[in-house]
This record gives structure tokens, sequence and C-alpha cells, in this order.
């Protein structure tokens, strides 16, 4: 482990896996876990005026016709928003978006971003109680607004979106939605939320997995002001943003995936760009106080007994203003061949285990699927899979949102019974949250 100090967070990267392979065998496979310490909220200190440079947060509320109905949905959007207004720090840049077929920004305007203190809080509160309910749904037009907003200032390092709507992308075709996240990808991050059941898990989650943010339902309106303060807590944690994990292989070998896997599962191996001979730089996001996981894989040259290996170099990069690249902490990857038979057939905990939590959400997926198109078998068995790996691996937050989708019979098995009467709300929550992983238990 390398652990380098510096002002912004400190990180450090743990590598976990068994290095040694039977002869002639070529995959090796780690789980990297990346930790942030001493970033956090800033000791709980407003930001100096000028210091909100660092960090910019667009709100973008549906505002569609549908958000009327009932009229305590924009209501409580309304108060969430607000609650999420209250919680930005001084000196943090920030805006509101209301979203229909089209997009305006309805505080501060003119396309600018206001500084958060208790005057601009309060004007955006204000304008808050003008929004009313009208027109469509075309997320693509509030992203690229949230996008203008986010580049009127080219000093800003942090950029967070949060995104609330009530209901599908109706009035934009998917290939424009496709282009703009293509053209806002790593440009800023953003956290999604869908209120009510009425809009689409799949669509939602395209959008933070392009945009490395979350996706989650509120399936009563009622709970979307708890649920923005959280959000806006995370955000105003984060102190670091743009950094990369950059993964060196020597030559022969090649990365066959990297992906994390830890707090939610996100594939990461086609959002490689090239760093020079024989690497690549794969995205994260921003950091505040925090742990990641993440599963890499590589591809190495068979090789006899008793040849050993770097089979990758693991490096937490940074960019700098001048162009150059600050290294925040390093590990490495080995592979070692050996004929002891136990040692070549143990499984790293933490790999069996992140294999399974990926299990874990495409058994949900496909079963939830299978149930939708009628095909009660299929979704039995894949559900009493998930109901199996959610038990062993120790997820009890998704084996509780299981059980309300299936009866268990028989956990340790995987025996299930589909329930009668089973909720919209509950079938989407078990959808939305499907991504969410725990780590090995101890």
């Amino acid at each position: 482990m390398a652990v380098l100090s510096r002002s912004h967070p400190s990180f450090s990267v743990d590598i976990f896996q068994n290095e040694y392979l039977a002869e002639g065998a070529r995959e090796v496979n780690a789980i990297v876990t990346v930790t942030a310490t001493g970033g956090g909220t800033s000791g709980g200190q407003p930001l100096a005026r000028d210091a909100g440079a660092a960090a910019a947060v667009v709100i973008m509320v549906d505002c569609s016709g549908s958000m009327d109905y009932p009229a305590a949905k924009l209501r409580n959007a309304r108060e969430a928003t607000a609650v999420a207004v209250d919680t930005i720090r001084d000196g943090v840049a920030f805006a509101v978006v209301a979203g229909t077929h089209e997009a305006k920004d309805v505080y501060p305007g003119g396309g600018r971003l206001a500084i958060a203190d208790q005057a601009t809080r309060a004007q955006a509160k204000e304008a808050l109680r003008k929004l009313t309910a009208n027109g469509g749904t075309a997320i693509g037009t509030w992203l690229t607004k949230a996008k203008q907003l986010f580049e009127s200032r080219s000093d800003i390092a942090i950029r967070h979106g949060i995104l609330l709507t009530d209901g599908r992308n109706e009035h934009e075709k998917a290939a424009d939605l496709e282009r703009v996240l293509g053209q806002a990808a790593g440009l800023f991050t953003v956290d999604c939320r869908g209120v009510g059941t009425d809009w689409e898990v799949t669509e939602l989650r395209k959008i933070s997995s392009a945009l490395l943010g979350t996706v989650d339902i509120v399936a009563e309106p009622s709970g979307l002001a708890e649920d923005f303060q959280q959000m806006m807590v995370q955000a105003m944690g984060k102190q670091v943003a743009d950094v990369a994990l950059r993964v060196w292989t020597p030559a022969n070998a090649v990365v066959k995936f990297v992906k994390q896997v830890t707090p939610n599962l996100e594939d990461l191996t086609d959002r490689r760009a090239e760093a020079g001979p024989r690497a690549g730089d794969y995205p994260t996001g921003s950091w505040g106080d925090e742990s990641r996981d993440y599963h890499v894989c590589i591809e190495v040259p068979a090789a006899e007994v008793g040849n050993e290996m770097l089979a990758a170099r693991i490096s937490l990069l940074l960019p700098q203003p001048d162009g150059t690249t600050e290294v925040l902490s390093q590990g490495l990857v080995r592979a070692v061949w050996t004929d002891d038979l136990a040692s070549s057939t143990r499984i790293s905990p933490q790999v069996a285990h992140f294999t399974g939590q990926a299990e874990l959400a495409s058994s949900i997926q496909e079963g939830l699927e299978a149930h939708r198109a009628g095909d009660v078998d299929l979704a039995t068995a894949k559900l009493g899979a998930a109901v199996r790996i959610a038990h062993r691996t120790g997820n009890e937050s998704t084996f509780k949102l299981l059980q309300k989708v299936v009866d268990v019979v028989d956990p340790k098995e995987g025996t299930v019974r589909f329930r009668k009467n089973v909720s919209e709300a509950d079938s989407m929550t078990l959808d939305t949250r499907s991504t969410k992983t725990v780590r090995v238990k101890k």
C-alpha cells in the first residue's frame, strides 16, 4: 500500500488478490480498494466567497404537466429543492433549472451561476414558489442547460447535478439523449431521482451511469425533502474532482475489464482513455471522505511454474492546472505461477464476493424483466438465485427488498414463490437498487 499526503484528501490503494496461478493460466483478478481521507466538508466551515469557484451544483426539477397529478408532487418537489438550496455551503456556485420539453434556468437566470450565501439562498427559494407544471419531458435539454451553466465558469473544478423526474423521456429521441450524455460525460456528475412509479429505471440508470452519479426511487413525494438533503450533503462533501484510475500493464498483457464494484456496480471498461504506452485511464469522478472498490482483470502471457511477473501497476492520478498529473497513490498486481494446487485454486475472498454481487444485480434485473414479459418460471429462477446470493454474501438490504417481491421458502437454496399483488413501487425499488453492493463480511 502507498499513501501520499497533501492539502486535498489523502488517497490510499490496497490490492486484494490471489497472485498464484496454475501453470499455463493467464487471467489475474484483483480488487483495488481506494480510500480517501482528510477531505469531507472542511470541518463544516463555510468556504470563502472567492472559493466558490471550486464547486458548483445545478438542481434540475421536472416541471412537466404530470408533476401536477397529484398536485402534492410539485409542491413536495419545490419544498425538497428549497431544503437542498439551504444545504449548499456559502461560497458554492449554484443554479436551479425547471425542466419540461425545454429547460429554463429559473435562478439566478441569464445563463449564470449564483454564489451561495444567505441572500442568494433566499432569492432562490422565492423563485421556486413560482414553479408551475406544464409541458412535456425532454431530459437531454435539461442536461444541456446544466452543461452550459457549468461552462459559464471555467474556474469550477467540482461540478455536480441533481435531477428529479416523475416520467419517461417522451419528448425527444433516444439518440438526442445519447448525444447529450456523450457531451456531458467527464464534465459533471449527476444524481438522478425518480418520484412515483411512472418513470423508467433503465432510462435514469443510463443517465446516472454515463455521468458517474447515483440513481434511486422516491416512491412517495413526501420523501423528497429528506432525500434531496442527503444528496446535497454528499455533494458538499466532495473536495477533489477528475481523479483517474490508471492501469499500466507490461508487454503482452492486456486489461480485460475494469469495474467499480462498491458502493455501486459500474463497468468502466469502455471509458478507457489511452495514457501512453500500455497505460489507460479510467474515470472515477469526484471524491470526499469515502472508500470504493474496483475489480481489475488482466490477461497475461502464459508461463511455466516458478515464473513471476508484475501484471499491472494501479495508480490514482489527479490532473493539475499546468497540464501535468499528480500521483496520489499506487498499488501493484502480481502473477506467480505455481504447481501447488491449494495455492493456485484458492479464490481471493474479495474477488469471489464482488463477482457474486455482480451476479446478484444481473439476476434481479433479468428476473424482473422476465416477470414483466410473463415468464414466471424464469423470473422465479432468477430471483431465487438472487435470494441465494444475497443471503450468502450478507447483503441484507437487498435481501429485504427481495422479500417484498417474493416469499422466501429457503434462502440458502434460493427457493422462492412470487408474492401476489406486488406493488409497482416495490418492484421498481428492487430494480433501482439492484446495483448497490456491500463489502465482504468480516
